[in-house]
């Protein structure tokens, strides 16, 4: 989102000038620590207050729960895999497919150490310039993947709503932890959708229709005096966006075909992963109701103060999907709970996991060459 290409302005404009230190504060082992801290006293937490161990009694581990768990790892991995096709294709190929796995991989590891409000928009921009791309050929490839992430949110969710209704959407518990978040869904899911609606538009106007408006955009705000020393690379940037946005245009269908569909599947999966760890444990038959819940909830995270949604995830999901789970109230809350601690075990540390692997040699690669040949 354009908030996200301001608030790390010195990194989407001056990615040249990015030395290793500040890369490596910003990717370094120490910032594992909070979320992975935050995690464990969440899950601590809950196994102590809030998920009772007797209730637990019902889940029947099987052949059935092996297969589905693997299932889930195999959404994961796929989800990956298309969100590695897209950023090549994109790129128009002029990245190799490992470049663009590590893009991916450090990508999806600074979102899950930065706040949700920030993300790893930001540092996605130097991660493609440092991978060859130009800077501002990598800020129109990260604003349009952006933007084609939340149009995929802007289509579906109103596509779905007729579907599941919105009573049944709305419902979740009451009176238990996370509950003034889940008792204001409807207020919190309007304002986030008429929210990104608007950006969708403001941006897809300024892409595809008027380039120069961003470009005017970028010079206004570093205008600004606490921002004015960024104007001339924000101009620069600006002027590269126009040119970036005239290339889009003349991009053939197949290239925007490639873009809807990898974002389409990546997007889908990423949802999926839930549904598949429910049935490794129960026969579910509410996957649409589930799967759009989970639109919902992607709102809420948005709004997590934590990095990555690391606590605020679980408490969130594990509340607000215990009533579409076949038993009884409690019960049902201590499983849905245990179910999202599964989510996130499966879906969010492994990239904490693999970024840490490959940010160090990454930096090291993309960033002690270029500061030699400084020297």
């Amino acid at each position: 989102m354009v908030i996200f290409l301001i608030s790390g302005q010195n990194l989407i404009l001056t990615p040249q000038g990015m030395d290793e230190k500040k890369v490596r504060s910003r990717l370094g082992l120490s910032r594992i620590i909070l979320p992975v801290a935050i995690g464990i006293a969440v899950v601590l937490w809950l196994m102590i207050k809030e998920i009772d161990a007797t209730s637990l009694s019902v889940l029947r581990f099987t052949w059935s729960s092996v297969f589905w768990i693997w299932v889930a790892f195999l959404f994961v991995l796929s989800r990956t895999f298309f969100y590695v096709w897209r950023i090549r294709s994109l790129c128009d190929g002029e990245i190799t497919w490992l470049a663009s796995l590590r893009i991916i991989i450090l990508w999806e590891f600074t979102s899950a150490i930065s706040p949700s409000t920030v993300g790893g928009t930001a540092l996605a921009v130097v991660f493609l310039n440092k991978e060859g791309m130009s800077v501002g050929r990598s800020t129109s490839v990260v604003l349009l993947t952006s933007f084609l992430d939340e149009l995929y949110f802007v289509i579906l969710f109103p596509l779905l709503l007729p579907f599941t209704g919105i009573k049944a959407l709305f419902i979740g518990s009451s009176g238990q932890t996370g509950s003034l978040l889940l008792n204001n869904l409807t207020t919190i899911a309007l304002i986030g959708y008429l929210i990104i609606l608007a950006w969708v538009v403001i941006v897809g106007y300024g892409l595809f229709i008027n380039p120069r408006s961003i470009r005017r955009l970028l010079i206004f705000i570093f205008g600004i005096p606490l921002l004015r020393r960024w104007k001339n690379a924000a101009e620069k940037a600006g002027n590269d966006i126009v040119a970036s946005s005239l290339e889009l245009k003349l991009k053939p269908k197949s290239y925007w075909y490639e873009a809807v569909f990898t974002t389409f599947m990546s997007w889908t999966l990423r949802y999926l992963i839930v549904n598949a760890i429910i049935l490794s444990f129960f026969e579910f038959r509410e996957h649409l109701l589930l799967f759009t819940r989970q639109l919902v909830l992607w709102i809420m995270m948005i709004i997590s103060p934590t990095p990555g949604g690391s606590g605020f995830a679980e408490l969130i999901l594990g509340n607000y999907i215990s009533d579409l789970l076949p038993a009884g109230h409690e019960s049902a809350r201590s499983i849905s709970l245990t179910m999202a601690v599964m989510w996130r075990a499966i879906s969010y540390y492994p990239f904490l996991i693999a970024g840490a692997i490959v940010a160090p040699g990454w930096i090291e690669r993309k960033f002690i060459p270029s500061i030699a040949k400084k020297k």
